[in-house]
């Protein structure tokens, strides 16, 4: 990860930890008045291309259409802009309390679209009010089953 202030942040990204960090990085301070879905396209040499995209008032229940139609739209970016990538995701919701089952929710249906297609996704985190937490695709899929 770059410290000087006159470099670019272009954090390497090769474990969750990573990714982690990254969304620590770049979403601070922690605040937010209604829930969203951050995404950063990731390059085939593991380095987050330096745009960020928002998805905003995202509701507090998806339906599969609407996962298939966010995984579809990755699928053609990676595609066209980083062939070999994959992409990064952060949920954000207000509040200070951990993950919850509608974020396990949409974790979990957001893996499972994106499997469908074939996009392969970063671990996907949780942002609120104050904190971050990963929301891995074993832990969300098995309590959705």
């Amino acid at each position: 990860m770059s410290t000087h202030p006159s470099e670019p942040f272009a954090p390497h990204l090769l474990s969750q930890a990573d990714v982690e960090l990254m969304w620590r990085t770049l979403m601070r301070p922690l605040g937010w008045r209604r829930r969203a879905l951050w995404f950063a396209l990731v390059d085939s040499g593991d380095r987050p291309l330096p745009r960020l995209c928002e998805i905003d008032d995202l509701p507090d229940r998806i339906d599969p259409d609407g996962h298939a139609a966010a995984a579809g739209v990755w699928r053609d970016l990676i595609a066209d802009v980083v062939p070999g990538g994959r992409i990064a995701v952060l949920l954000v919701r207000p509040g200070g309390d951990g993950p919850r089952a509608d974020d396990r929710a949409i974790a979990a249906g957001t893996y499972a679209a994106c499997r469908a297609v074939g996009v392969p996704l970063e671990v996907i985190h949780l942002a609120t009010d104050e904190d971050i937490w990963p929301l891995p695709a074993d832990e969300v899929l098995s309590r959705s089953a």
